[in-house]
């Protein structure tokens, strides 16, 4: 939907993969996708989970106002090798499991990465790398026309069309 042409996922406990696809998402000129999967239930927000905040407010019982988060130990990985799966035990005991994309994974090409990561819902991955990319197509500026200027710094006279512009726009639309 985002037409993202550059998607990828890691895990925290990886730090030299999140290192680079950080790097690379940075460096990707258009849309990129990065997911980073954290063990922190701070971050732990999916509406059905039970450290999720909507399920927090609704069962909530207040005795201070805190914001403490009691320390953790970092959850680290061995390297995995390309291809290769690893069993990870989360803080409150849950596992889920990574697996590397293999070393001839082919990211440009959309359909197979579809299909990819179809398989890891089925065998229950999380798979992590480069994912999807598409370095041929323009980005989103580039597509459109748009200046390199940031929205911000744009006068009004230069976010303003002419009268005959909006005009034609008019003429086009009614």
């Amino acid at each position: 939907a985002s037409n993202a042409t550059f998607v990828a996922r890691s895990f925290a406990g990886d730090p030299k993969q999140v290192k680079e696809l950080i790097k690379a998402a940075i460096a990707h000129n258009g849309i990129a996708v990065l997911d980073i999967i954290s063990p922190c239930v701070t971050f732990n927000n999916q509406e059905n989970a039970y450290h999720s905040y909507t399920w927090g407010k609704d069962h909530e019982a207040p005795l201070h106002e805190l914001s403490y988060i009691p320390a953790r130990d970092e959850i680290l990985i061995e390297d995995i090798e390309p291809g290769g799966t690893q069993e990870v035990t989360l803080h409150d005991g849950s596992t889920i499991v990574l697996k590397k994309l293999e070393k001839d994974y082919n990211p440009t090409h959309r359909w197979e990465a579809l299909k990819m990561l179809e398989e890891a819902q089925r065998e229950n991955w999380l798979v992590t790398g480069l994912i999807y990319v598409e370095p041929q197509k323009p980005a989103f500026t580039e597509s459109f026309n748009l200046v390199d200027t940031p929205l911000n710094r744009l006068t009004e006279a230069d976010l303003r069309p002419a009268r005959e512009t909006m005009a034609k726009v008019n003429a086009w639309m009614f």
